[in-house]
């Protein structure tokens, strides 16, 4: 059977008209260019489209490369110039077959030469120009600096001690710009962490972009001990220390931006591992609405925050958001009338007007130990960066009653398990009625990519999870799906949910009481607090987050199970939608 011109099966899918083909066509008469690319010229189709439509005429896989990571050995064996000339790109390999990702699967001459340079039997597979180029620009930036450092003078090894040069700076050492390309890549994703694991048999890089890690491509195992002695050394780290964890810091300058990057290492059985988290000041300048915070709770957060005395807490687990936003809090209040010191473990952030103390245990500089001094400073505002022992949440309740503004952290699944968990530290309960001004607890939830959003039905596993199974038809839920702008993730950065917990005179006089967790949820529901889960149901509401996602962050499902509390709240939340 005769296989269908491009054009004729474009026009039978539907993706143009008769009058488009023929136009294209008559250019193609003058030209002599390939149909296709003049269809997606005139936008009477989209790359995506014409790629999948040669992919089911041709029966050649389509490969989706922007969300493949690509070894590096693999992108060695085709040139760059070869890849740019044709619009090709090795993507990967099996036994003695390579697997070339085209443009144009037509294009023989491309892949005799492909064949020949690399001795290997090629298997084509279809993608998209501008994925192909995208790739091409990744990919071989960090090829072409592998390349450099393996083809440094092949009869010496590299020093282990390099230079100790600004991070930043000019140095023609490879192993010093292959260090700053894995930092500015990861910065420029805008990702939270960098991870360089070892392995038996390679060196993996991860970067955490969004609270998810993903994969890198990854020097050869053979570079492993330079790169991390590299690290090391930026950040005053001993380099002939590899049995000890150790912890550092460095910054650099991007794109006229100072970064913050803290260095930890680790020790393992294939080597050390280094974890750089990246604390960039430019995230500083955000506001209250931008962290994901509602108009309701942001008004009443201020008026908390801005009292002359009290404590104030924020609840949360790791990576969910509590520096931002404790930050973001400081800024707020920061003037030059106040006197703000803060204790944290470590510094994050370096802050105009305000004096940060960095916690060394190792020195006798403790939480407690410091906050002591503080009060001796006359200060108005406090800042401790975790409540974690008796002995802190004891100075912290203290200091509050004594005319300063304390503000903290603690780990606490929800806002009123914060007021439990200091009375089991041992805090007397009338001190912490008389001294919490409210707490605030809060996730991050990884956000619908808005050039993807998409409606869509979850399963009736999660409806049932949620409580929602009777609003199903009632409710409008959205989801990525996933496209080029979110990697094919289908999301696009994290926003915060929040919930806060105002201390009313009588949730006050119910502490002191000893009330249950039960008893003062109820009595908070009286005055307008609503759970995690039910604030997130409002960002579901506007498009903002999926079903999944709100679910994986708020695990604490016992407010939503609550059948006598429910009904009035699914009503509301599938009115306003």
């Amino acid at each position: 059977m005769k296989t269908k011109k491009i054009g004729d099966f474009l026009l039978e899918k539907g993706f143009i008209t008769t009058e488009q083909l023929q136009e294209a066509l008559q250019q193609q008469t003058t030209t002599g260019r390939r149909l296709g690319d003049i269809l997606v010229e005139q936008e009477y189709i989209s790359e995506e489209q014409l790629c999948e439509s040669m992919s089911e005429r041709l029966s050649i896989p389509k490969v989706a490369l922007e969300s493949l990571v690509i070894d590096p050995q693999i992108i060695h064996t085709v040139p760059v110039h070869i890849a740019r000339r044709y619009t090709i790109i090795p993507a990967f390999s099996i036994g003695n077959t390579l697997t070339l990702a085209m443009a144009d699967p037509l294009n023989i001459i491309a892949i005799d030469e492909v064949k020949y340079l690399t001795g290997m039997n090629v298997q084509r597979a279809i993608a998209t120009p501008t994925e192909i180029r995208g790739s091409i620009d990744k990919y071989y930036s960090i090829a072409d600096s592998l390349s450099q450092i393996i083809g440094a003078e092949q009869n010496e090894s590299l020093p282990e001690i390099v230079s100790a040069d600004d991070i930043s700076g000019s140095s023609d050492s490879p192993i010093i710009k292959l260090v700053n390309l894995i930092i500015t890549k990861a910065v420029t994703d805008n990702a939270s962490d960098i991870h360089i694991e070892p392995e038996e048999n390679r060196t993996r890089i991860r970067y955490r972009i969004h609270g998810v890690m993903r994969e890198e491509a990854s020097p050869p195992k053979s570079m492993q001990n330079e790169l991390v002695s590299r690290i090391k050394i930026a950040s005053n780290l001993d380099v002939s220390e590899k049995r000890l964890p150790q912890d550092g810091r460095f910054m650099i300058k991007l794109e006229g931006a100072t970064i913050d990057l803290r260095v930890s290492t680790l020790p393992t059985i294939h080597g050390e591992k280094v974890v750089i988290r990246i604390l960039d000041r430019r995230n500083l300048l955000l506001s209250f609405n931008q962290l994901g915070m509602n108009k309701r709770i942001e008004d009443r957060w201020k008026d908390n925050i801005n009292q002359s005395e009290g404590l104030v807490l924020i609840s949360g687990p790791t990576s969910s958001g509590k520096t931002s936003t404790l930050y973001t809090t400081l800024q707020e209040i920061n003037t030059v009338e106040k006197n703000t010191v803060t204790i944290e473990d470590p510094v994050e952030y370096s802050l105009p007007l305000i004096i940060q103390i960095q916690i060394n245990e190792k020195a006798g500089l403790t939480f407690p130990s410091v906050l002591r001094s503080i009060l001796r400073q006359n200060p108005d505002t406090i800042m401790i960066g975790e409540i974690r022992d008796t002995e802190t949440a004891r100075l912290a309740v203290r200091s509050a009653l004594t005319g300063h503004m304390v503000f903290s952290t603690i780990h606490t699944n929800d806002a009123p398990s914060a007021i439990s968990r200091l009375t089991d530290m041992g805090v007397e309960k009338y001190l912490v009625a008389s001294s919490i001004r409210g707490v605030l607890a809060q996730r991050l939830v990884r956000a619908n990519c808005p050039e993807c959003r998409t409606s869509y039905v979850p399963t009736d596993l999660d409806l049932s999870r949620a409580g929602l199974i009777d609003l199903a038809d009632e409710l409008k839920f959205t989801k990525g799906k996933g496209c080029r702008k979110c990697l094919n993730t289908g999301f696009k950065g994290r926003t915060g949910i929040y919930e806060f917990l105002e201390i009313t005179p009588k949730i006050a006089e119910l502490v002191v009481e000893g009330a249950s967790l039960n008893q003062l949820k109820n009595e908070a529901r009286r005055n307008g607090y609503m759970p995690l889960f039910e604030m997130g149901l409002e960002k579901l509401a506007e498009g903002t987050i999926c079903l999944e996602e709100l679910l994986k962050e708020t695990t604490n499902m016992d407010d939503f199970k609550d059948s006598s509390s429910q009904t009035t709240v699914r009503t509301q939340d599938a009115n306003a939608i």
